[in-house]
């Protein structure tokens, strides 16, 4: 519990990978990736109840070793690729509030397994957050790597006419550019009453809570997962206190 609100944290974790099977479970810094965001949750001391939604049996079974329930299995409908993150998180909370006395929860936060970088005082700075701002909704977001204004589409002839947007074409200094955020997939953090009324995260009641590139990384390929595991084995051996980033 943080101060008046009572939380839930739900962590989607289906059992299909096509970028990377198996990815989940598979181990990371000696644990299975998906250990990393259950510990996160439980250090930060305010989930008073963490669930793990899967279709996966294995995954089920390594969620409940480290911490998390998993009372049930997620149907089929909503565990393929074109399932969308709201069906898992409305079922979540369909499940909840038939089958948990404690339910409806107040809050509601989303830690996808994809992002093991978090910390648990990251969970604490969007509770923060929320209540100072009085926000419906906290994402977690962070700066861009790279400006959109050079990014585009190409046309089947690989021609770049008119690749560079116009607005790009007459800066002269990096610092010149805005500087542009991205969803970075760690935190999705609501009032549990707003997220069943609007099904949606995005509204003027949503706010961006920032945190810095090195915890941000989203796993969506083999390299995003060694580059993450590299950041937890050097963390882990001291490469922060070091000033290695």
């Amino acid at each position: 519990m943080y101060k008046q609100w009572r939380i839930m944290g739900l962590i989607p974790a289906r059992g299909g990978s096509k970028g990377i099977p198996g990815k989940n479970v598979r181990p990371m810094a000696g644990k299975p990736l998906i250990a990393h965001t259950i510990e996160c949750a439980r250090s930060s001391g305010v989930v008073d109840r963490l669930l793990c939604s899967t279709d996966s049996p294995e995954i089920a079974g390594i969620a409940e070793k480290f911490g998390a329930g998993a009372p049930f299995l997620r149907p089929p409908e909503y565990s393929t690729d074109t399932a969308s993150g709201m069906d898992v998180i409305r079922h979540a909370m369909n499940w909840v509030e038939k089958n948990d006395p404690a339910g409806p929860y107040d809050l509601l936060i989303l830690l996808q397994p994809t992002s093991p970088l978090r910390s648990p005082g990251d969970i604490l700075a969007s509770l923060r957050m929320l209540e100072e701002k009085k926000a419906d909704v906290v994402l977690s977001a962070c700066e861009a790597g790279h400006s959109p204004l050079f990014m585009n589409t190409l046309p089947g002839d690989f021609c770049m006419a008119d690749f560079i947007r116009a607005e790009a074409l007459d800066v002269k200094y990096r610092q010149q550019l805005p500087v542009f955020y991205r969803l970075n997939g760690a935190i999705y953090l609501c009032r549990w009453d707003y997220l069943k009324s609007h099904g949606g995260f995005f509204s003027s009641g949503t706010y961006a809570y920032v945190m810095p590139r090195e915890r941000s990384v989203d796993i969506d390929d083999p390299i995003d997962f060694d580059f993450a595991e590299f950041l937890i084995i050097n963390r882990a051996g001291g490469g922060e206190r070091n000033g290695k980033r």
